[in-house]
């Protein structure tokens, strides 16, 4: 069962591999295998994350690893998307940087703080995940579909500004963080106990 252990962060650690490979297939036009990539590259992140809860296999490691891949995979992404479907990118470029600013906000804010990616894991942010990963997948299998669009870019707004506020409430670095509202609870029964 050693196996078992590493492959969560197996598949992490091949999704941030996959990253210049979906950049440079982008950049050459080669839309087929980079869908290909990419939905293996979104399933991944749903297995990983999925294998180190079922398993109890988490670890700080781990959720570092699981966030520098989602962020190699949104960046990648956003370039799949500028060049196979600019259509969308100019008919939704107000909302679509506003997501990806608040997420390089977040990012970089992380990093000054803690010297390190957030990886707080909360549910609004696993929310928006799965929510950006289904629309994306689709986009590149099926086409656009509007109504996931803006439920994707609603949730990651949601999850932006958790995690600002998490950034701002925890001192210490701390991952899997369920969300706000389990932090605030916990540092209120911490003050009570004083």
């Amino acid at each position: 069962m050693t196996w078992l252990r590493q492959l969560p962060n197996a598949l992490s650690m091949a999704r941030l591999l996959a990253a210049p490979l979906l950049i440079f297939l982008a950049l050459f036009q080669h839309e087929r295998v980079f869908t290909v990539v990419l939905i293996a590259a979104l399933v991944t992140d749903i297995l990983d994350g999925w294998i180190a809860r079922r398993y109890r296999l988490q670890s700080p490691l781990g959720a570092m690893l699981d966030s520098s891949a989602d962020v190699t995979t949104l960046i990648a992404a956003a370039v799949g998307i500028a060049v196979f479907h600019s259509d969308v990118w100019q008919q939704h470029f107000a909302a679509i940087c506003l997501v990806l600013g608040g997420w390089t906000v977040e990012c970089v804010l992380a990093l000054l703080r803690y010297g390190r990616l957030s990886s707080f894991h909360t549910y609004a942010s696993k929310a928006a995940g799965y929510a950006l990963g289904f629309f994306i997948a689709t986009l590149f299998a099926l086409g656009f579909v509007p109504w996931m669009f803006y439920v994707s870019v609603a949730l990651s707004l949601v999850s932006i500004a958790e995690e600002l506020l998490l950034l701002w409430r925890l001192r210490q670095w701390q991952a899997d963080v369920r969300g706000l509202w389990w932090v605030l609870r916990e540092q209120s029964s911490n003050l009570q106990l004083r």
